[in-house]
């Protein structure tokens, strides 16, 4: 009688990026089985844009600038972030539901199944940006600069979201509940957003709370789009978060990166390994 063997994970930079792609087929595949997470993906993020942009945009002002041009690098990041809990239910589910024991018996990276799936759900994020911006060019969003600057204010979203998967992906693993992880990351997670510039202009709160608030992770990526979106910042003083806003965003997401994804991973190996 034969009997299941357990192959000795590969390790490697190289090694897990190439078995994450075989994992990120399989996530995509069965995207396509499940209509409900892609028609998700896209409608939530533009009830965003319509309820934001339309309805606060005709009682907010923004001082120099258009509400709808102002707000919509805030409404892109919360689309983005609005998935966090999918991705930590799916880490759940990936321990759950005999992925990890189909994988155990193939000389596979450890990392692989956590690689496709933030992967996965970065392609997401990807269609739910497309359609937010779809909307708000209807609302009279507008970029302001050249195609390479636009096209970078896109990839740091993206890069955003990668960062966040990652987050979810630990979050979820931490809780190893898929229905503590459905609701736990949004509890985490909208303090801080609103704790930033996406929706509102600082220039009204407490300086101590405002000093805060642009030191936000989610501020700098805020701030970021914006300027490279050419879109109204509303900043009235001169500060490292207001006047390099790239820089300190791709500074936070990679010191981020650099804790979360390595914590996963082995958070990941301790589960599949009980």
């Amino acid at each position: 009688m034969s009997t299941l063997t357990e192959s000795a994970p590969r390790d490697g930079l190289f090694t897990g990026l190439n078995d994450g792609l075989i994992c990120l087929e399989r996530h995509l595949r069965h995207l396509r089985r499940a209509p409900g997470r892609l028609v998700n993906a896209v409608l939530l993020p533009m009830v965003f844009v319509l309820l934001f942009g339309v309805l606060f945009g005709s009682v907010i002002e923004v001082p120099h600038g258009d509400y709808a041009e102002f707000i919509m690098a805030g409404i892109f990041v919360q689309g983005v972030m609005s998935a966090v809990p999918g991705t930590a239910v799916g880490a759940v589910e990936d321990l759950r539901n005999g992925l990890v024991d189909r994988f155990r018996s193939l000389p596979m990276s450890g990392a692989a199944v956590l690689i496709g799936r933030t992967l996965g759900d970065t392609v997401l994020r990807a269609l739910s940006c497309l359609a937010m911006a779809a909307v708000g060019l209807g609302i009279g969003w507008r970029t302001h600069e050249n195609a390479p600057k636009v096209l970078a204010g896109f990839g740091i979203l993206l890069l955003f979201g990668f960062t966040m998967a990652w987050l979810g992906a630990l979050i979820g693993l931490l809780l190893g509940d898929p229905a503590t992880a459905s609701s736990v990351p949004s509890l985490l997670l909208m303090p801080v957003l609103f704790l930033s510039n996406a929706f509102i202009p600082l220039t009204g709160l407490p300086h101590w709370l405002a000093v805060a608030a642009e030191w936000n992770p989610l501020s700098s990526v805020v701030g970021a789009c914006r300027a490279l979106w050419g879109n109204p910042a509303a900043t009235v003083h001169h500060s490292f978060p207001n006047d390099h806003p790239v820089v300190l965003s791709l500074a936070w997401m990679a010191l981020i990166l650099a804790v979360v994804a390595p914590w996963a991973v082995r958070t990941f190996r301790t589960a599949v390994a009980r």
